[in-house]
């Protein structure tokens, strides 16, 4: 259906593809079999010119469709985030500026865009999306390590996504004006339906199931030149040639390599039988990769009409895999060479809690989902299911709890709005299976959540509302919250999402504050209530950033200094970040009180600028300082602070100063006896030759009583108080390890 011939090819004397580390996506070693064995199947394309050979193309008509080009946002993301800061949780003001810029360039070359971005993960990959999430975890090990040893970000190759990064895209995105969708199903198979169906240009992405699907053709993102408009088009008629196969034949080649419905292990004799029959009629040396698809394609040829799933010497269980694997291909209207396979994957969505909620809610929430207007309340309604990929979190700190623990209460009252609280007449209550990633979880099975109802900690009690507006359990009304248009209705969703955050006294403050603030003062009460060892200098670096934010551009914030990157920061700015897709969250549960570009961390945060008043506040920067002595800005600054303090003395929560003085330099490594002899004699030395200059300035220090207390000496860890100490709350939340974990 896409001819290839037409596309007008550039010759790309140099190209920089973007290298992240990154495992390949899609099917097992083809995009890098296709890349170093089948060149002539890499086609140099200029973007402006495939745009206009399209026009060319189109029917003689008065309204043409535009050249539109279908990018999976998933696979883009680490190009988008092109910052030079990344450990300290996210430029995010940066990020909105650069991706105007990435869309701008098409939007010059008269191509419009279409985003599409992950919207579940469907259970048939959910081994791979474990698999995923721990080789992540294990680089974020290695980052802490090396921060904590060297005080500096690390290189490219320890390079991790800030948290939430794709959901705040999408979001940005949107603001932009972008056409973006959220799937519903299998993100891959809608953007590959969509393409067919739209006559697009082409699929922009970095997942090889693009070459097997029979739809646009596939073009690289890693090869992206933005400056140029020129990338790597990948073609399926020269992969076909290559490997003497039909298109139609290139879904069964896939699963018997490996993708993310049919593991790469489960067909490993299929493939070690094809390599020996290869190896009979091949006497040369192959490299392994190319070795390896080659025999699994000669299979498929030498037993062309007679293969198929159920021509295979495999187990009845091993067939029903490559039958689903083979269907995952098909596209709507498509048919395999096989009898008995029709276009029937992905299933659609069953919803999991049709029983609990109204036809109206359902289905609402599925549209606001695909629209990407609502976040985490369709993962509920639906699939009784939500996730959290990685975050930026040092196993080996016991402050600080995962955000996954921290931000779990919120959630249950997040559930608490969507499902019913009690038991139904059969005596059942809904649940929520959570795949959180945390740094020691196994992720062998889900944590099981309760829908929790809201609580009242302030003055404000729901109770207080018209007993129209609540259920017969005493809970929100959906209904009322998401449809309702009275004063009464907006006031019960203002109160029930600041129920949540245990901040129901600031419905005040609404209207008087900018909806950011608002949103940074009920995140960082939640914070500072949940996390025990938060400290005044923590607060004051959350509400310095937050304040100082709304009036600095992305090049200031690009440039501001930060003379060393502490772990403890590191986590906090994650923590952050992760707080605010729960604002978003609580916000979509309860009818959206708030505009939601108000939560967004372009308003909210910067991960460089929190570092740098993190730095400050714990080495005692006064105030006015933190606030860059702008007046207006610490007014703002202690107003903020006074609500928080005062939030959480009607807790019994008392906020102290732990000032964390200076960042402690790791131990220098000593390798041998000699080298800890000559160091302490070094040592002595100094010792004598210094000691009269220490004498002289302990003198001036007694003529300057505040210098006194700036000794580099001083330790910041308080009395009494062991290196790492867990929090007595955490035990209640024991039930969140993962069972497999051999976790307490």
């Amino acid at each position: 259906m896409y001819p290839e011939h037409y596309w007008i090819t550039v010759q790309l004397k140099a190209y920089s593809p973007i290298s992240y580390f990154r495992a390949e996506m899609g099917v097992k070693g083809l995009q890098s079999f296709t890349e170093q064995c089948c060149q002539e199947g890499c086609m140099p394309v200029h973007l402006q010119e495939l745009a206009s050979q399209h026009v060319r193309n189109q029917p003689s008509t008065s309204d043409p469709n535009p050249p539109t080009l279908v990018v999976d946002g998933m696979a883009c993301v680490r190009q988008w985030y092109s910052c030079p800061a990344w450990v300290h949780g996210g430029q995010w003001k940066h990020l909105l500026h650069l991706l105007k810029e990435w869309v701008g360039a098409f939007t010059s070359a008269g191509i419009h865009l279409v985003f599409f971005f992950d919207g579940v993960v469907e259970e048939q990959k959910r081994a791979e999306w474990v698999k995923r999430r721990q080789r992540v975890n294990r680089d974020i090990s290695r980052l802490f390590t090396h921060v904590k040893r060297q005080g500096q970000q690390p290189g490219r190759d320890l390079f991790c996504l800030p948290s939430a990064l794709a959901t705040f895209s999408l979001f940005a995105l949107r603001s932009l004006g972008q056409q973006v969708h959220c799937s519903v199903r299998e993100a891959d198979y809608e953007i590959a339906t969509f393409a067919l169906q739209h006559n697009c240009i082409g699929i922009l992405g970095q997942d090889s199931d693009f070459l097997i699907y029979d739809s646009a053709p596939y073009l690289s993102v890693n090869h992206l030149r933005l400056d140029r408009m020129t990338t790597m088009m990948y073609s399926r008629d020269c992969l076909c040639h290559a490997l003497q196969l039909h298109m139609a034949e290139l879904p069964l080649l896939a699963c018997l390599l490996g993708n993310d419905v049919v593991p790469e292990a489960r067909m490993q004799h299929v493939r070690s039988r094809a390599l020996a029959i290869y190896r009979k009629t091949h006497q040369c040396s192959d490299p392994p990769l190319r070795e390896k698809v080659l025999a699994v394609a000669q299979l498929i040829f030498s037993s062309r009409g007679c293969l198929g799933p159920a021509g295979l010497d495999v187990s009845d269980s091993d067939r029903q895999v490559l039958q689903m694997g083979l269907q995952y291909y098909l596209l709507p209207g498509q048919q395999s060479l096989w009898e008995g396979l029709v276009s029937s994957f992905p299933p659609s969505p069953v919803c999991a809690m049709e029983r609990y909620v109204c036809p109206e809610v359902l289905q609402a929430a599925r549209e606001k989902h695909a629209r990407c207007e609502c976040f985490m309340v369709y993962n509920v309604l639906y699939n009784g299911m939500v996730e959290c990929s990685n975050t930026l979190e040092d196993k080996e700190d016991e402050d600080l709890a995962p955000q996954a623990l921290v931000f779990q209460p919120c959630r249950e009252q997040i559930y608490g709005i969507l499902l019913p609280t009690h038991p139904d007449s059969d005596g059942d209550v809904p649940t929520v299976k959570e795949w959180f990633v945390s740094p020691n979880s196994q992720l062998k099975q889900p944590n099981i959540v309760f829908p929790a109802p809201l609580t009242h900690s302030g003055t404000v009690d729901l109770q207080d509302q018209q007993n129209r507006l609540l259920t017969t359990c005493g809970q929100p009304d959906l209904k009322v919250l998401w449809f309702g248009q009275d004063s009464e209705s907006s006031s019960l969703r203002l109160t029930c999402f600041l129920s949540m955050f245990g901040c129901e006294e600031l419905s005040v403050e609404q209207g008087q504050l900018e909806v950011s603030l608002l949103a940074v003062l009920c995140l960082v009460t939640y914070i500072t209530k949940q996390v025990e060892r938060l400290s005044l200098e923590d607060v004051d670096a959350y509400l310095s950033q937050a304040v100082c934010l709304r009036s600095m551009s992305p090049t200031q914030l690009r440039h501001t200094a930060v003379p060393h990157v502490d772990s403890r920061a590191i986590q906090l700015g994650s923590l952050f970040v992760r707080g605010l897709t729960h604002l978003l969250g609580a916000n979509s549960a309860c009818g959206q009180p708030l505009a939601m570009e108000g939560l967004m961390p372009w308003h909210t945060f910067d991960g460089l600028l929190f570092h740098s008043k993190y730095l400050m506040a714990h080495t005692g920067t006064p105030h006015h300082l933190l606030l860059e002595d702008n007046a207006s800005w610490l007014s703002t600054f202690v107003g903020l602070r006074e609500k928080v303090l005062e939030a959480c003395r009607r807790k019994g929560r008392i906020v102290q100063s732990i000032p964390r003085h200076r960042r402690t330099l790791p131990e220098q490594p000593v390798t041998d006896r000699l080298q800890q002899d000559t160091q302490q004699h070094r040592d002595t030395q100094q010792h004598r030759d210094t000691q009269q200059h220490r004498d002289t300035q302990q003198h001036r220090d007694t003529q300057q009583p505040g210098r006194a207390h700036s000794s580099p000496r001083a330790r910041s860890r308080p009395p009494n108080r062991q290196r790492y100490q867990l929090a007595p709350r955490w035990s209640q939340y024991n039930h969140f390890q993962d069972p497999g974990s051999g976790l307490p």
